[in-house]
């Protein structure tokens, strides 16, 4: 079978995220808060409209991005508090997903933590690779970190934009449902996803990569002995301490 060429996939899922986009954008339970939602995949899409040519992710990595931004967009057209995913769920399967699990909370918003986590890691570890060339430990670990760091830099934007906004739109924008452990329960979440396939990477790396154990020894190996910087520090700090007496009164010249 005839693969589908790079540009014509990435067109492909664009079309549907778009065509996805629209319809949800239509009748939104509540439009100011839709459009805070849209405001940054407004600009993270023109990112990635911008940086095509310089840097095309794979196949893979715009398929992750793609089903997180669907997953998003339902969140917004319904707000993440009220997006009736239980409902759902008993008319698939005749019972309620809520009361077998114990949820006494709308939970769509934790789901949707756990995804950038489990689907954003894997398009950051891409960068990391061909970017800032990271091998071994450093190309699972580095992902892992940045995945969790901006977990926590969104958690103090929500609340930012909850404190700016105030009143129901902050309230629905920040959507903690009265839980005071919402934020650090999504960054967890988050963190969690994206170790599951950091792991699950390492795992299919491990299987099919023949120089993987030697790859991680080498990452952890010691590139250059000498302390970093102490001496370029060293020499400009007796520089200026060298200005400095020459420009006090009753230096000699």
């Amino acid at each position: 079978m005839k693969l589908v060429s790079h540009r014509r996939y990435l067109a492909i899922l664009a079309g549907l995220f778009a065509l996805l986009w629209i319809v949800l954008a239509l009748d939104p339970n509540d439009r100011p808060a839709w459009a805070l939602e849209n405001a940054l995949v407004l600009l993270f899409a023109a990112a990635m409209a911008a940086s095509y040519r310089l840097f095309p992710f794979s196949r893979v990595s715009y398929t992750l991005i793609f089903v997180f931004l669907c997953l998003h967009e339902i969140g917004a057209h319904y707000t993440y508090a009220q997006v009736p995913y239980d409902r759902w769920f008993e008319r698939a399967f005749g019972f309620s997903l809520d009361d077998a699990l114990g949820f006494r909370r709308n939970n769509f918003d934790r789901a949707i933590h756990f995804s950038y986590g489990l689907l954003i890691a894997y398009p950051v570890r891409e960068i990391f690779i061909r970017i800032a060339n990271v091998r071994g430990f450093w190309g699972y670990f580095l992902p892992l970190d940045l995945t969790m760091s901006t977990s926590m830099l969104f958690e103090l934007f929500e609340w930012i934009a909850a404190e700016f906004f105030g009143g129901d739109l902050g309230t629905a924008y920040l959507g903690s449902q009265g839980d005071p452990w919402d934020a650090q329960k999504d960054m967890a979440l988050a963190s969690l996803g994206a170790l599951v396939v950091m792991c699950v990477t390492a795992l299919i790396n491990y299987k099919f990569q023949r120089d993987f154990a030697a790859e991680w020894a080498d990452s952890f190996r010691v590139k250059h002995r000498r302390p970093l910087g102490e001496s370029a520090v060293h020499r400009g700090w007796f520089r200026w301490l060298s200005r400095l007496r020459r420009k006090l009164p009753g230096s000699a010249p």
